[in-house]
């Protein structure tokens, strides 16, 4: 078996260029001797605390997995939620003594149009950013990504309840298709009644004739910040952050396809792997999952 044969090994070459050559999971590897040590019949005085050097291995393996995501709060959760039991300032000075820390923070620059002579919606959402269901209140922004082919286009929309992206499109351009492509896209991935409201900034493609009136077919509500205030779009403009601090800062993309690339495989890790602080840390899809399977069960119990 390759996980004893790594054990057998493992004083002659490192554990993480045995697991690697073997193409073997780290993390899944100590995850393994601690759930076998934990099954021994425990001896007086055995300590069952786990070593520094494998701590530190896990720490690695899941640096490596977020892209360097995650300083050392959520490094603690995730760990606890693999099941791996350890105090959150052990975690903390562990990453801080081998250099192991969130990628740092950049500031990023806004990005539409607002000087227009379209019609502006009232702000419905009134910085109220905790509905009490999925598919209440949709939020949206438009960014920049940087190519050597020029500028790409990211418009994306969320669902204020879980904080999942669930529409984005992207292009070479800021023309209206832009947002009205993610508009669409997230209302035949969602289909929600009627009502629903979607809160932009006061950006032209959002305040556009073509997107104001896929909105009215859709049965939605446009919400619009008011001027020059980002913090009324606030989560949105935090996904940005997140996004562009964990996965694109410091990246070169020589074509928009590359940066594409990165940012589809970025929004799959946000929804389905991401932890979340004001979610519980949990992920979004987790969140939205948990929240249906308790509507599930109070309607059987009612």
């Amino acid at each position: 078996m390759k996980y004893a044969w790594i054990a057998k090994h493992k004083t002659q070459w490192p554990v993480t260029l045995i697991c690697e050559v073997l193409h073997v999971s780290v993390s899944g590897y100590f995850e393994h001797w601690h759930r076998k040590d934990g099954a021994k019949p425990s001896r007086p005085g055995a300590n069952k605390r786990i070593s520094n050097e494998a701590l530190l291995v896990h720490i690695k393996a899941i640096h490596a997995e977020v892209k360097q995501e995650y300083g050392w709060p959520k490094m603690w959760k995730e760990l606890v939620a693999r099941g791996i039991r350890v105090g959150k300032e052990r975690v903390r000075k562990l990453m801080k003594l081998h250099g192991i820390k969130a990628r740092g923070k950049k500031k990023f620059v806004a990005t539409t149009d607002s000087k227009h002579n379209l019609p502006i919606a009232p702000n419905l959402l009134e910085r109220n950013f905790s509905p009490q269901a999925p598919n209440q209140v949709w939020t949206s922004d438009i960014t920049y990504i940087a190519t050597d082919e020029g500028w790409l286009h990211l418009t994306a929309v969320i669902d204020l309840f879980s904080r999942q992206v669930v529409g984005w499109s992207m292009r070479d351009n800021m023309q209206t298709g832009a947002v009205t492509d993610a508009l669409r896209m997230a209302w035949f991935r969602r289909r929600p009644e009627p009502g629903l409201i979607f809160h932009s900034d006061r950006g032209s493609q959002y305040c556009s004739h073509e997107f104001q009136d896929d909105l009215k077919r859709f049965e939605m509500k446009s919400s619009m910040s008011r001027k020059g205030n980002c913090w009324d779009n606030a989560p949105t403009e935090s996904l940005w952050g997140r996004m562009k601090v964990g996965r694109l800062y410091g990246k070169r993309f020589a074509t928009r396809r590359e940066a594409m690339d990165e940012v589809i495989d970025w929004i799959n890790f946000y929804n389905h792997k991401r932890l979340h602080s004001t979610l519980g840390y949990v992920s979004p899809m987790a969140f939205e999952q948990r929240w249906t399977a308790d509507q599930q069960q109070e309607k059987k119990s009612a």
